[in-house]
């Protein structure tokens, strides 16, 4: 795929040590020559799309292996392919990560955790993310990210409020602080104070954030790939590990498929009221985690987890480009929904049509 004659749009997830996802996924547009016009971020969502903004294209991909290769936890081992074993591996380095911290994300705080006893002074986080500030000066070069030759979005939430917040490179200056602020996840990391406002990760309110990109009517056809980390979908769970991992999921892929829901039947509308209108096509990849991955899987930074994301992401946008190659539909649809899980069918959003 080369030169596209619409509009792209990306937009990540939050999620932490599993955004190894949209890094693989991202390779693997690059490589079919997709170069996105707006980018849009929360949590490690932000940080990736902060690195696609905030780099030349052909130093992309080679950014986002710089900052997993510094994130990972641990010698590049290969660990026994058998089930039990590989969660006790991934399960020891999501303890590790947090005994230890991640030296380009985060480290100790104090008093942090020892806050809960009852001598010891308040604290509002258990880490600090303070590393992620050099990380992202390091790998960013903000005065390309804000020229606007690729747009960003950034998103958090004002904590007293519970206004979700978005910083826009098509509006604002966006520094390293506001990224920050993005990836503040609470209780793990304290939120940041951004021009007066205390925000944090937008992950429990809204980890996809599909928001700014269709907050109006695009001016002309759109393609959107959105990379999500969570899946509301899974096997039945069979252990405790697994039902807390399916919480952890539910919370955060819930809020996706609702807004996509909520797009079926709002171009549903548009489809009657406009049908010569820009067409919007969205690919949705979804990060599916195999049996070995945890509950602790948003920390376990083992090299093994990192590659097998990395290589899912991949796998998954190049699967998607291909089922979007081969979507067949009768006539001029103003929304297709297309994913690249084999599990969920992809299908045009249809109004139905009169005359």
């Amino acid at each position: 795929m080369t030169e596209h004659a619409r509009d792209l749009a990306l937009v990540f997830a939050g999620g932490n040590a599993v955004g190894a996802y949209h890094a693989g996924a991202y390779e693997a547009l690059h490589a079919q020559g997709l170069r996105p016009d707006w980018v849009v971020g929360a949590s490690i969502g932000a940080v990736t799309a902060a690195i696609i903004a905030g780099n030349a294209p052909g130093d992309r991909v080679a950014q986002l292996h710089r900052f997993w290769q510094e994130a990972t936890l641990g010698p590049a081992l290969d660990p026994t392919g058998l089930l039990k074993p590989r969660q006790i591996y991934n399960g020891l380095h999501a303890l590790m990560a947090l005994l230890w911290g991640r030296p380009n994300i985060f480290r100790h705080r104090l008093p942090g955790a020892w806050s809960a006893l009852p001598w010891v002074p308040d604290d509002v986080a258990l880490f600090d993310n303070a590393p992620l500030l050099q990380t992202l000066n390091r790998l960013i070069d903000f005065e390309r990210l804000n020229r606007g030759d690729t747009r960003l979005s950034i998103g958090c939430v004002d904590i007293e409020t519970g206004e979700e917040v978005y910083f826009d490179t098509a509006r604002e200056t966006i520094r390293a602080e506001h990224i920050l602020a993005s990836t503040a996840i609470l209780p793990a990391f304290p939120p940041v104070e951004v021009d007066g406002r205390v925000l944090c990760d937008a992950g429990y309110t809204n980890n996809l954030p599909l928001d700014p990109i269709f907050a109006t009517e695009p001016a002309r056809d759109l393609l959107c790939i959105a990379s999500d980390l969570f899946s509301p979908r899974a096997p039945r769970p069979a252990s405790l590990d697994a039902v807390l991992e399916r919480a952890n999921d539910l919370i955060f892929g819930s809020a996706p498929r609702r807004a996509i829901a909520a797009l079926k039947r709002e171009y549903a509308l548009r489809q009657q009221l406009d049908p010569a209108g820009p067409a919007v096509t969205l690919l949705h990849l979804v990060y599916q985690a195999g049996a070995d991955q945890l509950a602790a899987k948003s920390f376990d930074f083992s090299p093994s987890s990192i590659r097998d994301r990395w290589a899912a992401g991949h796998r998954d946008a190049v699967a998607g480009l291909e089922r979007l190659s081969g979507q067949q539909t009768d006539g001029r649809d103003r929304f297709t929904y297309v994913t690249a899980d084999p599990g969920e069918p992809s299908h045009a959003a249809r109004a139905a049509r009169t005359g």
